[in-house]
């Protein structure tokens, strides 16, 4: 089993050597699964369950104080499970999961499929939140109308993590339990001919309740084919705009091995949006891609 996972692409982290290790781990655990689906599923739930990447424990909060979690995850045959707006669900991975093995469907969202998830197995009504999520929310004053009022809020703040909805050193940073912009986790395992990706997410700060990023969206957050996979991360609605993660695996399509369809999606992708995003690529011949264009993006690789 071959395994390569992100911790997203964004600022660069104060304490790299933990969030590294917390890496390893994950692409550990998913190299000893016995199916690249389930490597992809194990790599990712051991990032969710960890407070330094925005996806389930710490994800990002919305407009209306709720954290809502998406994943996405798919095979190289083609099988596709994903979930959004997800309240209290922290794998999120295994709620898609639970869509592509119990389902006709390709994504399940909301409550209904928080609904799905239980009845599967899947944990529900956890706390997502952590002692600094809450203290960044208790600083704030949200509005308590409807939508409109909500984004007229929102308008300096989606995205940000202070305040006063102004990037602050802090904010930047990747201490533990820090709200992050751009900390999707994601994975791609690789095993004889068979692949699969996976990624999930929280969000990101201050969004539109009930907004829905790249993350659960094939080809945008996630993709895969016969010939490879790949996990995108970074400004969810224009890597939607581009489907990062279609365009590197259609590279690989084209002959590119790994590192370069990774370096020619991330290229083309910040000429058309002027966005940061990173991306994670396997190919069907073992070889590995990573590329990004904005300050930092960890990852890690395993092999059994």
């Amino acid at each position: 089993m071959q395994v390569i996972v992100h911790g997203g692409a964004g600022a660069s982290p104060d304490d790299p050597q933990a969030r590294q290790n917390v890496l390893d781990e994950a692409a550990a655990t998913g190299a000893d699964a016995t199916s690249p689906l389930d490597a992809v599923t194990a790599a990712v739930r051991v990032l969710e369950s960890n407070p330094r990447f925005n996806a389930g424990v710490g994800g990002a909060v919305q407009s209306d104080g709720v954290v809502r979690t998406d994943a996405g995850l798919m095979t190289s045959d083609r099988a596709v499970g994903a979930v959004s707006s997800l309240p209290g669900v922290e794998h999120a991975v295994d709620a898609a999961r639970v869509v592509l093995d119990e389902t006709p469907h390709v994504l399940v969202s909301g409550d209904e499929g928080v609904r799905l998830a239980a009845d599967y197995g899947v944990e529900t009504d956890c706390d997502l939140w952590t002692d600094r999520t809450r203290d960044r929310w208790a600083e704030l004053a949200p509005p308590s109308g409807g939508p409109a009022e909500h984004l007229s809020w929102l308008a300096d703040r989606f995205g940000r993590t202070d305040a006063d909805g102004r990037e602050s050193d802090s904010a930047a940073s990747n201490v533990a339990d820090t709200p992050q912009d751009h900390d999707t986790v994601g994975a791609v395992a690789r095993q004889g001919n068979r692949l699969a990706a996976a990624t999930s997410t929280g969000g990101r700060w201050l969004a539109l309740a009930g907004r829905v990023g790249d993350v659960p969206q094939v080809g945008s957050g996630f993709y895969c084919a016969p010939a490879g996979g790949a996990s995108a991360t970074g400004a969810g609605e224009d890597i939607a705009r581009v489907t990062l993660a279609r365009r590197a695996v259609d590279r690989l399509e084209r002959g590119d091995d790994a590192a370069t369809a990774a370096d020619r999606a991330i290229e083309a992708f910040g000429e058309l949006t002027g966005s940061d995003a990173g991306i994670i690529v396997l190919g069907r011949d073992g070889s590995l891609g990573s590329a990004f264009n904005s300050d930092a993006m960890q990852t890690a690789t395993a092999r059994r």
